[in-house]
């Protein structure tokens, strides 16, 4: 039993406002229900931010400004499927660096190593298994320059306090002169973002749904999937997108493995997840708190998305 789990179910749906934190969304059966959110026409994010890595990675390199040997430290690297576009542009152009893929899954960096070893033979590889700020923290006694990547709008997921901890946290780690390139989703049509986090096809329900499905494996619960349902709202004033499962009778659950009941209210709410969007002056202030210089935004043809590029 996940000991970590545990405890944050038992804390989240004991809570007065019930939650549950989205990053148990990814057991193997929720990472393949989000390769499908990703494959969806209207999930906007990946394709964009892929557009942006593949057509302006010149401009991404030469907006760097490193005069010698550098590491990309890519953070959370998961598939590599957008960062291949700019690795590729690098050792095409035989500028020397080494690509330093972090995530805590072994068996996801043993596959993106092979993966590149196959793609990109003559890229320098240094993968690294385990928790960022340990890593980081190793890797900043060196002088060698870094390009952090943090893409995919992961900070989006943060609220505001708590995402400038994360940014003062990277911006400890680094040394004077190394670049930050982070994922941020843009403040857009309403419809175009509710359309991306609340598809007809169900698909982002049944990644929500999964997490009852996932405690009754686990923790020996009895979720009756069927009773349950999937809630999303768009604020368009905040940039906010949040996520929500919904009690839809009054009902108790037994969470066997945790000798505890938990009792919903008809129509009682669990927050699942929040997806911040930002416009350029927030992107602009948020690095500003956290230490850094805002050097450029990559933005992708619609304007829907930035990658954007700080400095310490």
């Amino acid at each position: 039993m996940n000991r970590n789990f545990a405890k944050d179910v038992v804390e989240g749906l004991t809570a007065k406002e019930k939650q549950l934190p989205s990053k148990y969304f990814y057991d193997d059966n929720g990472s393949r229900i989000f390769q499908e959110i990703m494959n969806m026409p209207d999930y906007y994010l990946t394709d964009s931010e892929f557009e942006i890595l593949s057509l302006q990675a010149k401009q991404i390199v030469d907006a760097l400004g490193f005069d010698k040997s550098f590491n990309i430290i890519e953070l959370g690297a998961g598939d590599g499927f957008k960062t291949f576009k700019l690795l590729e542009y690098l050792v095409g152009q035989n500028i020397s660096f080494h690509y330093v893929p972090i995530d805590i899954s072994e068996e996801a960096i043993d596959i993106l190593s092979k993966k590149l070893q196959d793609r990109l033979p003559k890229l320098s590889i240094k993968p690294q298994v385990g928790d960022y700020f340990e890593i980081l923290n190793d890797m900043s006694k060196s002088d060698t320059p870094s390009l952090l990547l943090f893409l995919g709008s992961n900070i989006g997921n943060y609220l505001k306090e708590d995402a400038i901890d994360l940014l003062k946290l990277f911006n400890k780690t680094m040394n004077s002169g190394d670049k930050l390139l982070i994922g941020l989703d843009l403040k857009k049509n309403p419809i175009t973002i509710r359309n991306a986090y609340d598809d007809k096809e169900g698909i982002t329900k049944r990644f929500n749904i999964n997490l009852l499905i996932r405690m009754n494996r686990e923790l020996d619960a009895d979720f009756k999937i069927d009773d349950f349902d999937f809630y999303c709202y768009y604020n368009p004033e905040t940039g906010r997108v949040k996520s929500y499962i919904v009690s839809l009778k009054k009902q108790t659950v037994l969470i066997k493995k945790l000798d505890k009941v938990i009792e919903f209210d008809q129509n009682e709410l669990i927050w699942t997840e929040l997806s911040k969007k930002y416009d350029l002056s927030e992107i602009e202030k948020l690095a500003e708190i956290s230490g850094f210089k805002t050097k450029s935004h990559f933005l992708d043809c619609k304007h829907y998305f930035t990658d954007s590029l700080w400095e310490k």
